[in-house]
């Protein structure tokens, strides 16, 4: 297991960049924990597949340096950095059986076979394997061979680091849901540093201790899930992060007000003047609909999923989303809606900006 540092690290797949609109990965310094759960968020192209072969080694950074613990390994081989990695897609020897697949890594170090059985009985339980162990893989479905894959990454108990790159693609899924909750309990049970990198949100938040979220390159925020979901540093994680995501307004900040036109929004803060291209953020699950005082909205429609009910509309001319709970009542006399003032985060430029802290 390792820390894993990343020292002015940036990327760029021109051999001459002339600007940051060149790099795939924009300068970042970051520390991760040794034995932390990570995962790499953000939406295709985002640079988390690189990020991940920067680390893992099959990409050297233009510029910066990787750490293990207080170790270079920037110009190491990727079998010098003793980690264990998962990919998208499955990898697998088809002529050996499921046993074979899965004691390969161990049996390549030379354990010992009572080890070997033990270890590889462990894992073919938590992947549901048990029953196939002397089968041989060739035949399987895309799914089991993707088991297979994931339960050889995690078989080694002396590793750095296990890299996941999207590796549920192909799962179904139920099963997905099951593999994750193991992947959790596998790292409360070994404490490997994992890192998993996907692009769908519920597999991030179920699965990380901290979520990375990228965007263009950058990495705009790590956090914990409540973080991500109650403070969004970034425009792009209230948007990205929940579902509806963040509902944006464009809005003047004056201290303790927000002016969204000739209508005026109560903060639950002071912030000062506020410049460059304002807006406030409010999650859905905190705006109400009221028959009373509170911003005019129009509704474009309502939709029931069962627990709860979303209300799609428009306030002075922007989107705006509410999530009524199950239950509330939803009158046709009901054309306001408020927002908890506690909730709203204010941003300039994208960025999230603190309480008295004016940008």
């Amino acid at each position: 297991m390792a820390r894993i540092t990343l020292k002015n690290l940036a990327h760029s797949y021109y051999p001459a960049p002339k600007s940051e609109a060149d790099f795939a990965l924009k300068e970042m310094d970051h520390v991760w924990d040794d034995g932390g759960a990570y995962a790499l968020l953000g939406s295709s192209g985002c640079g988390k597949t690189t990020l991940l072969n920067i680390i893992s080694g099959l990409l050297r950074p233009s510029q910066g340096r990787v750490l293990f613990g207080d170790t270079d390994v920037t110009d190491a081989e990727t079998a010098q950095r003793n980690i264990a990695q998962v990919f998208q897609f499955p990898v697998v020897y088809d002529t050996m059986t499921v046993r074979d697949n899965l004691s390969f890594p161990l049996r390549n170090r030379g354990m010992d076979a009572a080890y070997i059985k033990a270890r590889v009985g462990q894992i073919a339980q938590m992947i549901g394997m048990e029953a196939i162990l002397d089968r041989k893989a060739r035949g399987l479905t895309a799914d089991a061979k993707q088991k297979i894959s994931l339960g050889r990454g995690m078989v080694r108990e002396d590793v750095n680091a296990i890299l996941f790159d999207e590796p549920l693609t192909v799962i179904d899924p139920h099963m997905k849901w099951e593999l994750r909750t193991q992947l959790k309990q596998l790292h409360r049970e070994f404490g490997h540093t994992m890192i998993y990198v996907t692009h769908d949100q519920t597999e991030a938040l179920t699965f990380a201790d901290k979520v990375v979220v990228m965007y263009d390159g950058r990495v705009v925020q790590m956090g914990t899930p409540e973080e991500l979901f109650e403070t969004p540093q970034h425009t792009f994680v209230g948007y990205f992060i929940g579902s509806p995501g963040m509902n944006l307004l464009p809005a003047q900040i004056h201290g303790d007000h927000a002016h969204l036109g000739d209508i005026t929004v109560p903060l639950g803060a002071d912030y000062g003047h506020v410049h460059g291209k304002t807006q406030i953020g409010i999650r859905p699950e905190y705006a109400t609909l009221t028959n009373g005082a509170g911003l005019p909205i129009t509704i474009k429609r309502i939709e029931d999923v069962g627990r709860h009910r979303i209300i799609r509309g428009e306030v002075a001319g922007a989107t705006v989303n509410v999530i009524a709970p199950e239950g509330a009542e939803i009158g046709a006399d009901m054309t306001r809606v408020t927002f908890e003032p506690s909730r709203i985060n204010v941003y300039a430029d994208d960025w999230r900006v603190a309480p008295g802290k004016a940008a």
